[in-house]
């Protein structure tokens, strides 16, 4: 339950739903325990021997309260009887049983009418806020946990707590009020045989309780496991072209037949354990029936201190608990597994944000001076990347990082960009640190075409747009022609309008990477980083997309982050980088004659 009140938020904008359902179950729990008491009037005119004209009793305070109503019900149908005849009197009191089930079931509906827009509603609540966690988090969250795993919780986990942690909500009201209000009518009947009903709950709320305290456990279990399979599934459709290129297919259907097998025994131990609550809750129930009987049989028969009707009567009601006794247990369960769930979403919705805006942050449109990069070092978890690094990129500059792999490149790009804080030192923009930026601010002034071409399942118009949600068409077009992209996008059946499939797999990577260019062209950003951006392409695209890269660098500020060293032979200044570290600096003129490391890697690329 401690976890359903960390829900409470997503409850508050509902509450008036959560009322209208508490007062219609009230009543339905109303309706549910008349319904039975109704039926003893019946019992009476159809069993009653005894006609005897009794006189209006008058009410002599609770503690007499089982005789008061013996003898008014005895005085009431006799009365009746007399004045309309027993098949009169029977039809009167059969309308009246049928009007309080009518009622009953009416309420019944209208409180679930209304929970029906609390659970979803907080189930829609939660989807969007665990989807702008997944939005806001920083990279290196993901960098240590799988897609899958994520997938998981905003579906799977979510759908749990659905079917599970919420289904207690339907019941919190009703179920409980049923039992208390057939309980107390049943104190007023019998205090005797209640004392029996008030023992059995505590013993099945005790067993019911220790069959239950391993479902949270299990409950996890098979949540982790949903998530395992659940990344197998997406790395297995994101990477089946290498899958089928090195005939591993067999390998990857292994690994999620093994995970889905243990999500099978997972599960089938936890369903089977959560389907103990309604048969052991009605067992026991029927126990506590069968010793009601007995000594009733007593109260009636022997002591005969009890009336037939009011035992047969009496009887209905405590079996009539029993079906709320049963979902209560079954909720019980029910709560037990979704709690695993529950931890898993509030775990998710706990986690740190790392990236942090400071309060009232500097709102800034304008680039106007340079980028200084100050003695930064920065490491991944244990690993240090860069070290006491320095850098001022003046405006209108483009400065080229080179290096070997692992030199700490590319996390350059996305430090300036706060994909990542730095541990030591910090990164300005015209003297203010990025910290202090909005983020807002900061990545509206910069502009990403990165190695990957990352495009999504939407129109090119839509993929353009990404730049600059409320461009024209015209200017998406001239966007597409600066990034040499609007020679092929013409020719498509529905131009700017065609779909361009999953992670644009209709287009090749050159046409993918021009889009990835047009998309930041539109943006109209003063900073561009270009990471590795012409690196995966062959001579002919990468030729197209060089050209749509100085057409979009002109006049504008750039950090060149490049592999291939023929793209920024005509920077401004050349950064060469090893082990996190500048070891060279200047033109290509220059640093060719000095002979060292930005020679030996042109060298390498066989560049003249």
């Amino acid at each position: 339950m401690e976890n359903l009140k960390k829900f409470y938020r997503f409850i508050i904008p509902y509450k008036k739903y959560a009322y209208l359902n508490i007062f219609f179950n009230i009543l339905y729990a109303l309706f549910s325990t008349l319904s039975f008491v109704a039926l003893i009037p019946v019992l009476k005119v159809i069993f009653s021997e005894k006609r005897e004209v009794f006189a209006e009793p008058s009410y002599e305070g609770l503690l007499n309260i089982k005789g008061y109503m013996e003898d008014y019900l005895n005085f009431f149908i006799v009365d009746k009887i007399e004045k309309y005849g027993d098949f009169k009197v029977l039809m009167l009191m059969v309308s009246v049983i049928i009007s309080m089930f009518l009622l009953k079931n009416v309420f019944n509906y209208l409180a679930m009418y209304y929970i029906t827009f609390l659970r979803n509603g907080v189930l829609k609540d939660i989807r969007n806020v665990l989807f702008d966690k997944i939005v806001t988090l920083p990279l290196a969250f993901y960098s240590e946990k799988s897609k899958g795993d994520t997938i998981s919780r905003v579906s799977a986990d979510v759908d749990e707590v659905k079917n599970s942690f919420l289904a207690v909500l339907e019941m919190i009201v009703r179920e409980p009020l049923t039992i208390l209000f057939s309980l107390v009518v049943m104190l007023m009947m019998s205090a005797k045989l209640t004392l029996f009903v008030f023992v059995f709950l505590p013993i099945s709320g005790v067993v019911i309780s220790k069959i239950g305290k391993s479902l949270k456990k299990g409950s996890l279990k098979v949540q982790q496991e949903q998530g395992i399979f659940l990344s197998i599934l997406e790395e297995t459709m994101t990477g089946l072209r290498i899958i089928k290129a090195f005939d591993v297919e067999k390998v990857f259907a292994k690994k999620f037949e093994d995970s889905n097998e243990r999500y099978y025994h997972y599960s089938n131990s936890l369903l089977n354990r959560q389907n103990l609550a309604s048969p052991m809750s009605e067992f026991l129930g029927i126990i506590v029936i069968g010793i009601l009987l007995v000594f009733g049989g007593y109260l009636v028969f022997i002591d005969q201190s009890m009336d037939p009707t009011f035992f047969i009567g009496y009887i209905l009601l405590a079996y009539n608990i029993l079906t709320p006794a049963k979902a209560i247990a079954k909720a019980s369960y029910g709560v037990k597994k979704g709690d695993g769930a529950a931890n898993r979403i509030l775990e998710f919705l706990e986690t740190e944000n790392t990236i942090k805006e400071i309060e009232n942050p500097v709102v800034k449109n304008e680039f106007e001076s340079n980028i200084t990069i100050d003695n930064i070092s920065f490491k991944y978890e244990d690993q240090l990347v860069l070290k006491n690094f320095n850098l001022n990129v003046p405006k209108g500059k483009t400065v080229a990082l080179v290096g070997q792999s692992g030199s700490g490149k590319s996390t350059i790009a996305n430090l300036i960009t706060r994909f990542y804080d730095v541990n030591e030192g910090n990164i300005s923009i015209d003297g203010v640190d990025i910290k202090d930026l909005s983020i807002s601010s900061l990545r509206g002034m910069l502009g990403v075409v990165s190695q990957d071409s990352i495009l999504f399942n939407d129109t090119i118009s839509n993929n353009i747009k990404i730049g600059k949600q409320n461009a024209t068409d015209e200017e998406v077009m001239d966007a597409l022609k600066i990034a040499n992209a609007w020679e092929f996008v013409k020719d498509l059946p529905n131009g700017i309008h065609s779909n361009i499939g999953d992670s644009g797999n209709k287009l090749s990577g050159g046409q993918k990477q021009r889009l990835s260019i047009a998309r930041a062209v539109l943006k109209n950003p003063p900073i561009m980083i270009l990471d590795e951006a012409t690196s995966a392409l062959d001579t002919e695209s990468e030729r197209l997309v060089q050209s749509a890269l100085e057409n979009m660098m002109r006049n504008r500020t750039s950090i060149v982050i490049a592999h291939r060293l023929s793209t920024i032979q005509n920077a401004d200044e050349i950064v060469v980088m090893q082990k996190g570290e500048i070891v060279e600096q200047g033109k290509h003129n220059e640093l060719m004659t000095k002979n060292g490391v930005y020679k030996m890697l042109v060298d390498m690329q066989s560049f003249e």
